[in-house]
C-alpha cells in the first residue's frame, strides 16, 4: 500500500503557517534516522504542498538523507523551518521517489519557491515526506 492510499487526508495548516512554509529566504532543517538508530540532520531547501500534505527535498540517491530512507523504508523524518522566534515543524512518513515524474514535480515546485533551479546532479531523487502532525510558534 502506498503511503497517500493509507492516509485520509492532507493535515490542515493556517494561511500564515502557509505563507512562512513558502517563504523563498527561508530554509529547513530535515532529520532523518540512520540504519543505527541515531539521527541525521542536514539544512536543506524544500516545498511544501499544502493540498497534498506533502514536503518535498531534492537530493540524489547517495545522500545521507535519502539512504538512511531506504534503508528503512516509511521511517518518521522531520522538517523544522525556523526564522527568529517562529518556527513550524512538519512530521510524518518518508520515502525516497526516483520516478521522473515525481522528480520533475519536486524540481518545479523547488524552482518557483526558489526562484531557480534546483542541482541536476547524476542520481537525483526525491525525497517526499507525507505529513501527518504540524507543530507551530509564533507563526
Amino acid at each position: 500500500m502506498s503511503l497517500s492510499q493509507a492516509r485520509s487526508a492532507a493535515p490542515a495548516v493556517s494561511p500564515s503557517v502557509e505563507a512562512f512554509l513558502n517563504d523563498p529566504q527561508h530554509v529547513g532543517a530535515l532529520t532523518t534516522i540512520r540504519p543505527d538508530g541515531t539521527l541525521h540532520t542536514a539544512p536543506v531547501r524544500f516545498t511544501w504542498d499544502g493540498a497534498a500534505g506533502l514536503v518535498r527535498v531534492m537530493t540524489v540517491a547517495s545522500s545521507r538523507k535519502a539512504r538512511n530512507l531506504l534503508a528503512t523504508p516509511g521511517s518518521r523524518v522531520t522538517m523544522c523551518q525556523v526564522a527568529g522566534f517562529a518556527w513550524v515543524t512538519l512530521e510524518g512518513t518518508g520515502r525516497v521517489v526516483e520516478e521522473p515524474a515525481r522528480v520533475a514535480q519536486g524540481a518545479k515546485r523547488y524552482a518557483k519557491r526558489y526562484w531557480s533551479a534546483p542541482p541536476n546532479p547524476p542520481g537525483r531523487v526525491v525525497v517526499e515526506i507525507e505529513v501527518d502532525k504540524i507543530l507551530s510558534l509564533n507563526v
